[in-house]
């Protein structure tokens, strides 16, 4: 009889496992034995447990998304925060250490280039996108009128986006992170002063 917990904890081993094997060979030198060798599971595992490698990288996105989610959460739970406030916690959610990880900035970039040829994995960035949208969106709404909220978020989320990529794809990634969390937050402060 297995473990209680041990599915879980095994699913995760094989997580972390895709997010290291993509860091360092790509998604498309990502196997089922690379990553069931960083793991040191059996590579029968991942067909028992995620159906196969795709199962296992859409698992693996899951993850990355439910991590942005969590960070937001951190930054904003049971916290009493203005709006403008709110809009800087979406910002500091999107460029958390989680977010900007080696592992992790190697494997969002693998699966946008994915995403345009596998339809699990547009789906699961569309969800990505509309989600950041809207959470933007309803902050601007409660500062600013429809038309100039709906632009207003459209705006940050291409900002947040371009910043993070121009970072991830950097030689000096961690610096330029830095500037691009600070450079977003310009962004909102000076779009809300100017809208005032």
């Amino acid at each position: 009889m297995p473990k209680v917990g041990m599915k879980e904890l095994r699913e995760q081993q094989l997580i972390d496992a895709t997010l290291e094997s993509v860091a360092q060979y790509g998604l498309h030198n990502t196997t089922i034995v690379t990553i069931s060798r960083l793991a040191g599971l059996s590579s029968g595992i991942i067909s028992h447990y995620f159906g196969g490698k795709q199962g296992l990288v859409d698992a693996t996105v899951k993850h990355l998304l439910s991590q942005l989610k969590v960070a937001l959460l951190e930054h904003t739970q049971d916290r009493v925060l203005t709006h403008e406030q709110r809009l800087i916690a979406i910002i500091e959610a999107n460029f958390s250490q989680t977010q900007r990880s080696v592992a992790a900035t190697k494997t969002w970039l693998s699966f946008w280039a994915q995403s345009m040829h596998e339809l699990g994995l547009a789906r699961l960035q569309h969800i990505n996108n509309r989600r950041l949208y809207s959470n933007l969106l309803h902050s601007y709404r409660h500062i600013l009128d429809s038309e100039s909220a709906v632009i207003a978020a459209k705006q940050t989320a291409a900002m947040i986006d371009g910043c993070w990529l121009r970072s991830a794809l950097s030689p000096r990634p961690e610096e330029e992170f830095s500037q691009a969390l600070a450079l977003c937050k310009k962004f909102i402060k000076d779009l809300l002063a100017y809208s005032a």
